[in-house]
């Protein structure tokens, strides 16, 4: 394997050389730098002129330039890394820095979430092909998918954001809407669960009433105006998360594993309900991301002193529950901090931001900026799922099947193993192959942004440094976009590949 890498990696190092010259050449070349000064009736025009050919190097030929241009990134091995400087003067690595940080917050979530929901979505299609959940999804995905993205963002503009924040003015549920909101969640569940009609009929009451009555509960107690998830759902949420977690990596049959999940369910709830005022009080973010690390570890350490027949697979259940919980801890507390975050003076009790990464001059503790953030990341995050999730959906969708319709699966069953273990065991396992190379794709390519995303919500991302560079004929941003996204191209289709060799057995690096 360590050959096949270092080949890739030589071969790559080529390829890039060639591309990024390219590139540079091309964006030189495609108009001149100094138009806007030459156009100018400025009295002092010549020595602005004078003064731009001295910053960009421009008396130098484009073709000699781009050496210049590649030995400041060859100092980024030395410590001594230097991008040039963009049109204005600026340095390009302090504009890539904002940049690269604004896209990682903007898209990075959204890539994941679309990656795991689309994925999820497509086994359970598969799974229920020809049904009417099957048909719903494919209407729904496609739909999305099929409109212009600064359409969308438009719309989650004024009905999520514009709307929601005048509903908090006054944040009473008319019966009318919990009357059609119930119907949706009994259509829903009952297209999800199927089976015989008495069955459908059954599990769409159940639905309809168990959200009528959420709704009415929440319009009764002014939820939304001091939102919280409360012990009563975390508790739930907790053994949920055990008996689901389990079901899921081992089945229920294992005990050890069962056993080990509702171990870490009740030390989360221990956690939750006498150490979580003390814990979160002076959070920060080195603190909360040690309070993640040391759930997986707490968690992993459950599930080997349960051990069992196989004691990783109790680690391995016991840590993803542990993590599940503490994200639902984290969601809790967020929350309680949401009233104090929406009657601050700079939000002025519209919570939902429709332009930029943040509040100017919020201040507030921890969570109260983990809600600002989240606020401004929300619509742009939905307007990424909802165009890019129909990909993902059907692609695994149709690997599913494939897969399904294996002899080797057919066998499978033959035998006796569970649904279960045929599913997530056999047939996931292979079905991920073809998928893995889009998810590597798309996960290396996020960080080039969105550019109409960023534009219709003000953020200045990649994909503006990147826009910016070509509209004003000025490569060394244009090339610091190139270099990040091809850079993690490279490493991410690297990556596919040996993806591929710890999925299938045949496929040998060699």
């Amino acid at each position: 394997m360590a050959t096949f890498v270092i080949r890739r990696l030589i071969a790559s190092f080529f390829v890039f050389l060639a591309a990024t010259y390219l590139m540079y050449i091309l964006t030189a070349l495609s108009g001149d730098p100094l138009e806007e000064l030459r156009l100018s009736a400025s009295p002092n025009k010549e020595s602005l002129i004078e003064a731009r050919i001295n910053l960009l190097n421009l008396d130098v030929p484009p073709y000699l330039r781009y050496f210049i241009w590649l030995a400041g990134v060859g100092g980024c091995f030395i410590g001594r890394c230097d991008l040039g400087v963009n049109i204005q003067g600026q340095p390009v690595t302090v504009l890539l820095g904002q940049a690269l940080g604004q896209t990682l917050q903007l898209v990075t979530t959204a890539a994941i979430l679309a990656i795991i929901i689309g994925i999820v979505i497509g086994i359970v299609t598969a799974l229920r092909q020809y049904s009417g959940f099957d048909y719903g999804v494919t209407f729904t995905t496609f739909l999305f998918f099929s409109l212009p993205i600064f359409w969308v963002a438009v719309l989650l503009k004024q009905y999520v954001a514009i709307g929601f924040n005048d509903f908090l003015q006054e944040p009473t549920i008319p019966p009318l809407v919990i009357g059609v909101l119930a119907v949706l969640a009994g259509l829903f569940w009952m297209a999800l669960i199927g089976g015989a009609i008495r069955r459908k009929v059954i599990v769409f009451a159940i639905a309809a009433v168990v959200t009528a009555g959420v709704l009415v509960y929440m319009d009764l107690t002014r939820w939304f105006e001091n939102p919280s998830l409360g012990p009563v759902v975390v508790i739930l949420s907790a053994v949920g998360a055990a008996y689901g977690v389990t079901a899921i990596s081992t089945g229920l049959k294992n005990k050890r594993a069962l056993y080990s999940s509702l171990t870490v369910a009740g030390v989360g709830v221990l956690f939750y309900l006498f150490l979580k005022p003390f814990v979160f009080y002076a959070m920060t973010l080195p603190l909360y991301l040690g309070l993640a690390v040391g759930a997986l570890v707490i968690g992993g350490l459950i599930g080997w002193l349960w051990g069992g027949p196989d004691r990783w697979q109790s680690v391995r259940t016991a840590a993803i529950v542990a993590l599940l919980i503490g994200v639902v801890i984290s969601i809790d507390e967020h929350m309680r901090w949401f009233s104090a975050y929406a009657g601050s003076s700079r939000v002025g009790n519209r919570p939902i931001a429709t332009i930029g990464a943040e509040t100017p001059n919020l201040g507030g503790n921890f969570w109260i900026q983990g809600v600002d953030t989240f606020t401004h990341v929300l619509l742009p995050t939905l307007a990424l799922i909802l165009i890019s999730i129909a990909s993902y959906t059907r692609y695994t969708r149709s690997s599913m099947l494939e897969v399904l319709n294996q002899d080797y699966i057919r066998t499978a069953r033959a035998k006796g193993l569970t649904e279960r273990t045929v599913v997530v065991r056999h047939a996931f396992r292979n079905a991920m192959i073809p998928i893995a190379t889009i998810v590597a794709f798309d996960i290396g390519s996020i960080v080039g942004g969105a550019v109409i995303t960023e534009r219709v919500f003000g953020w200045t991302g990649m994909g503006q440094l990147f826009v910016n560079g070509l509209d004003h004929i000025d490569p060394n941003p244009v090339m610091a976009f190139f270099l990040v996204t091809g850079t993690l191209a490279i490493i991410f289709n690297l990556i596919a590949d040996l993806v591929y060799a710890a999925l299938d057995p045949r496929i040998r690096l060699s």
